[in-house]
């Protein structure tokens, strides 16, 4: 599917309402160019899955995993720093992905040689000014992880 939001507000209502279609031990791969909203899109995640200090959910550049309690668990994952898959490895990415809870991974193509097969993987791209394009690719064989509705 492909969505196209004009503003980071239309960005975190997609993933809220992405966030409410995900089942514990999903994992979400997010790819594009920074700035193209791929946090904004995991706080709209955070808020799904009940977590009240979602508007806190930050890039997590500096420590590369954190974790946020909810109804369901939000592990998210921010890679930028990753260089090489090897550093990947070392984080312990796998652990987290076979989990109850939920995992989202910024930066995800820094991991592609580790997620599961069955993931979700969302691309951003800039389209000039504020506007982005958003390209979800469910790859799951139990479930269509699509948002409910056109933005």
């Amino acid at each position: 599917m492909r969505y196209i939001t004009k503003k980071a507000s239309e960005t975190f209502e997609l993933g809220f309402e992405f966030g409410k279609t995900l089942e514990k031990g999903s994992v979400v791969a997010l790819t594009g160019e920074l700035g193209t909203g791929k946090t904004v899109f995991t706080k709209g995640i955070a808020k799904a899955l009940g977590i009240k200090d979602y508007i806190h959910v930050n890039s997590a550049s500096f420590v590369i995993l954190q974790e946020y309690k909810g109804k369901i668990p939000l592990y998210h994952f921010d890679l930028y720093r990753m260089k090489k898959p090897r550093d990947v490895e070392t984080v312990g990415c796998e652990e987290y992905f076979y989990s109850k809870g939920i995992s989202v991974v910024e930066w995800a193509d820094r991991a592609a040689e580790i997620l599961p097969e069955e993931h979700i993987a969302v691309e951003f791209k800039h389209k000039g000014d504020n506007k982005r394009e958003i390209i979800v690719n469910a790859k799951r064989k139990s479930q269509n992880a699509k948002p409910k509705r056109k933005t």
